[in-house]
């Protein structure tokens, strides 16, 4: 697909109110670098009536596979999370602001590389059509990139994490990104943490 033809196709598809028409046309973007070495676009999953949209930063080696986000270790954590929070992950809609998979190699492993601005202004669209047709009333930023990419670079988690503030009309808590709890020596304390920045945004459900 040409530069201009995928411009077209993205200025098409943002206009539908239809998920499962983004998504195909999601499919075929090449908006960025990255299309070219992962084995498929993560488009986020969840009812376009959801609630709650949870946004992470892109997806993981187990993502890239399956096709569908938070599905390896991050996400069952995540789903662990919600459920202690009380959250039913069938009322919310997951998903990243980069729906490629950043990596490098290191022989047959494939290890995360975080996202650079341009890539993730690349993939804005698709997350802006997103939220135009989920039209949550509650987001959840899992992790700096996520808010720096709705809130601005300077934006700090450390600072914030957990309060809900306003963004465009809608309520949105940042918190760490489950992978964070995974990698965190005091992983018990830390889960509590994420659980409780989360119960903070189902109270922020109207």
């Amino acid at each position: 697909m040409t530069r201009g033809a995928n411009r077209r196709a993205i200025e098409i598809a943002v206009q539908t109110t239809d998920l499962d028409e983004l998504r195909a046309a999601a499919c075929a973007c090449t908006n960025c670098g990255l299309y070219a070495d992962a084995t498929q676009t993560v488009f986020g999953f969840g009812p376009p009536t959801a609630w709650l949209m949870l946004v992470g930063e892109q997806p993981g080696d187990r993502e890239d596979i399956e096709g569908e986000p938070f599905v390896g270790p991050a996400g069952r954590l995540l789903d662990r999370a919600l459920e202690q929070a009380g959250i039913d992950r069938g009322e919310a809609y997951v998903t990243n602001v980069v729906k490629h998979f950043k990596f490098t190699r290191q022989g047959k492993r494939r290890i995360h590389q975080r996202p650079n601005a341009t890539e993730v202004r690349a993939c804005r669209p698709w997350f802006d059509a997103e939220l135009g047709v989920v039209q949550p009333s509650v987001l959840a930023a899992l992790g700096a990139t996520a808010a720096q990419a709705l809130l601005g670079r300077d934006f700090r988690i450390t600072q914030h994490r957990g309060e809900v503030l306003q963004w465009e009309g809608v309520a949105l808590v940042p918190t760490v990104h489950p992978s964070a709890v995974l990698r965190s020596e005091r992983r018990d304390e830390d889960l509590a943490a994420l659980v409780a920045d989360l119960k903070q945004a189902a109270a922020a459900r109207p």
